[in-house]
């Protein structure tokens, strides 16, 4: 039986150049069985209207396969963030107490927040250094400032800040100077081993509606249609609606499929799913990119605070393991235990019982403890509470012609 991970584990990999990272690899399989295909990570392509999937070349056994990526480095990441924040919205007892950077914005009466566990730059993303605290712009206040100015010799102020931001990476981009450049201390993809197909597959999609497959309206009628469902409607679909109502002859009926009424006849419009013989999802946990980052409190006391982003980043990851929810069509299930593996110098390597969301818990509750007493880690929750601009919260246009 495989011994537990502890907390001294952790110490001894951030604190000596005796271990370079812990591995968790599991073998992974499509839920209805071998015989089913999988739905991977779909990408924009330029000239294609229905996007591309990314394949590769792996090495197996020594020799090259072609694999594709089933879910990204950074997906994989968003997913442990998904976890650590339902932990927190459920009320974990330790999980509550991650600092965390909150930007409100007003939203017909009611406050809509979103954290640097929602935002994509994490803690320098634009919603936090566009808003103000306490009526002083974001960026001119001294406690931003700290967080801004970190850097590897001493980021203290981003651990009491923001850790899930040395955790899983964050980039001040838009900075002029002195821009903070944090890697992710965590990395993992699940790719699936498969034949590449010399063209795209499509597959097959339809919409039946049982009142027509074809429903008509005159000009005037569509645009009626349109204007009471205004404030519903994608800007895009409202105004072709209305385009096509004003182009309609009078005694022209028009399809009214824009706004969904009619159905879709069977075609070939979208990438089918893929065949993959093996699916594997693996992460990298980087001791040696901890052991770059101090935070002037000492050996042991920098120690005990790369040993805590250790553990949140284990806590994170045990959940977003236990939940395999990727997207529709590309339901997996673990087809084994998950394999544990430090690895230290010379080749040599540890294996460890897999992790639970208790045992990762308790390892986090550990190492909390541990930095408190060791270097004086106070985490209380909130940090940095952020009143975004008004004009940004009311710009916002959740269309996707807006994006393109």
């Amino acid at each position: 039986m495989s011994e537990q991970l502890t907390l001294n584990d952790l110490l001894e990999s951030v604190g000596r150049a005796n271990a370079s990272c812990l591995t968790s690899v599991t073998e992974l399989q499509p839920a209805a069985g071998p015989h089913a295909s999988v739905a991977p990570a779909k990408f924009a392509a330029a000239g294609s209207k229905v996007g591309a999937y990314a394949y590769e070349t792996r090495y197996e056994d020594g020799k090259p396969h072609d694999v594709v990526l089933i879910d990204s480095k950074q997906s994989q990441n968003n997913r442990v963030e998904d976890g650590l924040r339902a932990a927190f919205t459920d009320g974990h007892e330790v999980l509550q107490r991650l600092p965390r950077i909150l930007v409100t914005y007003p939203n017909g009466g009611q406050a809509v927040e979103y954290s640097d566990l929602d935002l994509p730059h994490r803690v320098f993303d634009g919603h936090i250094r566009a808003g103000t605290i306490d009526g002083t712009p974001t960026t001119q206040t001294e406690a931003y400032r700290r967080v801004r100015d970190a850097h590897p010799g001493n980021a203290l102020a981003l651990l009491e800040t923001s850790p899930v931001s040395l955790v899983l990476g964050s980039w001040d981009s838009s900075r002029a100077a002195r821009q903070g450049r944090w890697r992710s201390i965590l990395v993992g993809e699940i790719i699936g081993y498969c034949e590449r197909p010399a063209a795209p597959v499509l597959k097959g999609g339809a919409r039946v509606d049982p009142h027509g497959m074809r429903i008509e309206l005159n000009g005037a009628a569509l645009k009626a249609l349109a204007e009471r469902q205004r404030d519903e409607l994608t800007a895009k679909t409202f105004d072709k609606a209305v385009k096509e109502g004003n182009s309609a002859k009078a005694d022209k009926r028009v399809t009214s499929s824009m706004v969904g009424l009619g159905g879709i006849p069977p075609t070939l419009e979208a990438l089918a799913g893929v065949a993959c013989r093996r699916i594997v999802r693996s992460h990298v946990l980087s001791f040696a990119a901890l052991r770059q980052i101090r935070f002037s409190k000492g050996a042991d006391g920098d120690a005990a605070c790369r040993a805590l982003l250790a553990a949140l980043a284990l806590a994170g990851l045990a959940r977003s393991d236990a939940e395999l929810v990727l997207r529709a069509n590309c339901d997996l299930v673990e087809a084994g235990p998950t394999v544990l593996t430090l690895h230290e110098r010379a080749g040599r390597s540890r294996t460890f019982a897999p992790l639970s969301a208790d045992d990762a818990d308790a390892l986090l509750a550990a190492a909390l403890d541990h930095a408190e007493h060791q270097a004086g880690i106070a985490w209380n929750g909130v940090a940095l509470r952020v009143t975004g601009d008004p004009a940004i919260g009311a710009g916002a246009v959740d269309d996707d012609s807006a994006a393109s």
